[in-house]
């Protein structure tokens, strides 16, 4: 018997399992590579896995497929935004992850920060951008540096911070190229935390570092001068705080099975919630993995265990 592929339980009970990558999204790219390593940790495992590249329309590629269930790791639009959980539901394919409700309100950055200042969650205070004529109220409100977004982009994708006008407006032309609300949000001066969720519970805190203006693509996934603080610094007090916040910050958007919480504490002491993230990534530089390494669990463990909240 091969005891590597049952160290985790039977395999068998999954059935057969898509894993859903790639997408149209401007994160498709991390997708797939998100994709492929959660692929060989389910064949690693035992586990029936068939590798799919979503191109287009998600019911297109599930036509000719007969599947149990399906690990969803599209990033981005189209697969974290409630648009491939509303597929699968009609379709009658547990998935893992979060709703379609849960997901669509967690990938707009600004509906998340509407719900979270709806029960007196901490968010950075923000200004909608919906044309030029916004630029000047917005300076008047939040003063610089802000960081401009997306409300709908993943990865740091279309965000830029800028310092006076021009840059100001230079962002939001920039951020307007993405197809959805653009905000500019006010600069946090202090240190940035990032914390996993599975299954309702917070894992060891990240703290973030890098050289870089903010945590951006480039600093994400490619540069090798960022810094991953892993024990993050806190005392314990603090570090369950946050824990707790980042529990409650997703439970308020009906978030299930796992996500990431990204905060900021200020110079104030002010925890500050960022974003949410419902299909995180599983990639070489990518923080869940990190997390769950510290709270002993390796990454084929972590893949199963994200599999099995398709179970409930």
């Amino acid at each position: 018997m091969d005891t590597t592929a049952h160290r985790y339980g039977d395999p068998e009970k999954f059935g057969r399992v898509a894993v859903m990558m790639g997408g149209s999204a401007a994160e498709r790219a991390v997708s797939l590579r998100s994709g492929a390593a959660v692929y060989e940790a389910l064949k690693r495992a035992g586990v029936d896995a068939i590798a799919i590249d979503v191109t287009a329309s998600p019911i297109d590629a599930l036509a000719n497929v007969q599947v149990d269930r399906v690990f969803n790791i599209i990033h981005g639009r189209g697969g974290e935004d409630g648009v491939l959980q509303a597929v699968l539901e009609v379709l009658g394919i547990p998935y893992t992850g979060s709703g379609v409700l849960a997901s669509a309100l967690s990938m707009d950055k600004l509906r998340t920060k509407l719900c979270w200042q709806g029960i007196g969650l901490v968010t950075p205070l923000w200004r909608l951008l919906q044309s030029e004529a916004d630029i000047d109220g917005c300076i008047e409100k939040l003063g610089f540096p802000v960081i401009v977004k997306p409300a709908k982009e993943g990865s740091s994708l279309g965000m830029s911070k800028a310092h006076n006008r021009d840059e100001l407006l230079a962002a939001w032309q920039t951020a307007s190229g993405f197809d959805c609300d653009v905000y500019a949000e006010q600069w946090v001066s202090g240190k940035e935390y990032t914390v996993a969720i599975l299954n309702g519970e917070a894992l060891p805190v990240i703290r973030l570092e890098t050289p870089h203006s903010f945590y951006d693509y480039e600093a994400k996934y490619h540069a090798n001068t960022t810094q991953y603080h892993c024990p993050c610094g806190l005392d314990e007090a603090q570090e369950q705080s946050l824990k707790t916040l980042a529990v409650t910050a997703s439970e308020v958007l009906g978030v299930k099975g796992w996500a990431r919480v990204d905060v900021f504490i200020d110079g104030n002491g002010q925890y500050q919630l960022i974003e949410i993230n419902t299909v995180p990534g599983m990639t070489d530089h990518s923080l869940v993995p990190m997390a769950a390494k510290q709270a002993g669990l390796d990454f084929d463990a972590l893949v199963w265990q994200v599999l099995e909240t398709s179970l409930v």
